[in-house]
């Protein structure tokens, strides 16, 4: 078993840790208003508008360019629609504007998974026990193995094909996902309950593949063929941008995954380190930001899962300076290369063994250069209470 790279924190130290961290969510929090509404019905304003202008364009199809533009269009109001809106407004982050448009208990997304179900898999399990194996189960998503302590099966040989045909169908992986048919298997699930659960996301799924698949495609009359073949496309493109921002914040070289026992009388200083170490970040520029849902930011969306995602970017800074001063990892890196440590973490644990986990290490990096992996140590000091 590799040593944490938090191992040399105290116990007081690391309590000390989570404060500093309470005191920025605080000042977001206490920041909430007026501007934070008008940037979330902006965004829900640009994707409605993309998708009617994308779906408008589809209609002459049969025109290449009117294709293009359409399917590009569509594509970009997908994954807004999924990453930015449902994501973060299923997680609450809105609910403060008390909008009943904008709120967790009334969205449903453009998603195979109904929101229900991805808020108990998603919201609670998994943002409870990220990175406990045994208890998170999107460790792997009950179909691959991402860390060496995960037991070898011969399955796992093909996990470098069949996540390539997962991230084609990732919304739909999800939703099967959440139905949790291993614990059908292993007996600690009952078939009904999975049978209902099979049965609404039916419901919600027959929806959205009449609307891509047969209202939209027969609207578009001589050109219903191109215009399905469209929003297949943007579809498909949603899936797979999802799953690359999805995996590059969980499974990258630089994480770290906990045993169960970790979880005995965890303190909220322990819990903001745990979700720390489970995750990374992924650098560029403010659209980028954007259309990962601010999942980019992965760090700050771990330690604030409610915290509305247009803060994260401010506050990343202040995360980064304060991990530090602990010295503690802060790993972060391009989509490419985080994405290429992901792919060849996957093809070195489908074979049995894989070796010890690395220890994860603060990652200085930039776009260009490869992740450094100094750990600091540095005297540990507590600021002065930052402004918002």
């Amino acid at each position: 078993m590799a040593t944490s790279a938090a191992a040399h924190l105290t116990d007081a130290q690391i309590e000390d840790f989570g404060a500093e961290l309470d005191a920025i969510r605080a000042e977001v929090v206490d920041s909430l208003g007026e501007e934070d509404a008008n940037y979330i019905r902006t965004v829900v304003r640009v994707q409605r508008g993309l998708e009617a202008g994308g779906r408008g364009m589809l209609l002459f199809s049969g025109f290449p360019p009117a294709w293009l533009a359409g399917t590009a269009a569509l594509s970009v109001a997908k994954i807004l629609e999924n990453m930015e809106l449902g994501h973060n407004i299923l997680h609450g982050q809105w609910d403060w504007m008390r909008d009943p448009e904008i709120h967790s208990t009334t969205w449903e997304w453009d998603h195979a998974s109904p929101a229900e179900f991805w808020k108990k898999s998603h919201n609670f399990e998994h943002h409870t026990f990220t990175n406990v194996r045994g208890k998170d189960r999107d460790l792997g998503y009950a179909i691959m193995r991402v860390t060496p302590e995960q037991p070898w099966k011969p399955v796992y040989l093909l996990q470098p094909l069949y996540n390539m045909g997962l991230a084609a169908i990732f919304e739909w992986g999800i939703a099967i996902y959440d139905v949790e048919l291993e614990k059908v298997a292993e007996g600690t699930k009952p078939w009904s309950a999975a049978k209902s659960q099979i049965g609404a996301i039916w419901r919600k799924a027959r929806k959205q593949l009449a609307k891509d698949y047969v209202l939209f495609p027969l609207l578009s009359g001589p050109n219903a063929l191109s215009t399905l073949a469209a929003n297949a496309t943007a579809n498909l493109v949603r899936n797979v941008w999802s799953h690359a921002v999805i995996f590059c914040g969980h499974f990258p070289d630089g994480t770290e995954t906990f045993d169960e026992s970790r979880l005995d009388g965890e303190t909220r200083g322990q819990w903001y380190l745990r979700q720390l170490l489970g995750s990374a970040n992924l650098t560029g520029g403010p659209l980028f930001h954007i259309m990962t849902g601010n999942l980019s930011h992965q760090i700050e969306h771990h330690l604030f899962p409610d915290v509305p995602s247009n803060h994260y970017a401010r506050i990343a800074p202040r995360v980064r300076e304060i991990c530090e001063r602990y010295g503690l990892p802060y790993t972060a890196g391009s989509l490419p290369k985080q994405y290429g440590t992901v792919l060849r973490k996957l093809a070195r644990l489908a074979f049995p063994g894989g070796g010890a986990a690395e220890t994860a290490a603060p990652a200085t990096k930039t776009d260009d250069a490869p992740i450094e992996t100094v750990v600091l140590r540095l005297p540990v000091r507590r600021p002065a209470r930052l402004s918002s």
